[in-house]
């Protein structure tokens, strides 16, 4: 017999690979623009620890967010999301 779902086996993650890419691109969007977590937190107004899990990929980001994020970086969402974003966004 299969044990029963818990809400937490209901959940859904994203996958590691978009985390990790995701978490990279905030950071060195951040370091590029010279900014601290403190810093970006307050534009996108969140809190410091909350961007440093995020760097950390630690957090599942709402879209809301991650607009958020992008607006403060003057980039698009999905130059967060790729692993050619910080590439595409340098080359505008």
């Amino acid at each position: 017999m299969m044990p029963k779902n818990t809400t937490k086996d209901k959940l859904r993650r994203p996958s590691e690979r978009i985390t990790r890419v995701l978490a990279s691109n905030i950071r060195a969007f951040r370091e590029i623009r010279g900014l601290s977590q403190e810093a970006l937190a307050e534009m996108c107004s969140c809190h410091r620890t909350y961007i440093g899990s995020v760097e950390r990929g630690e957090r599942n980001v709402t879209l809301s967010t991650l607009e958020l994020i992008a607006d403060a970086f003057g980039v698009s969402v999905p130059d967060l999301l790729t692993e050619e974003g910080i590439k595409n966004s340098t080359e505008k």
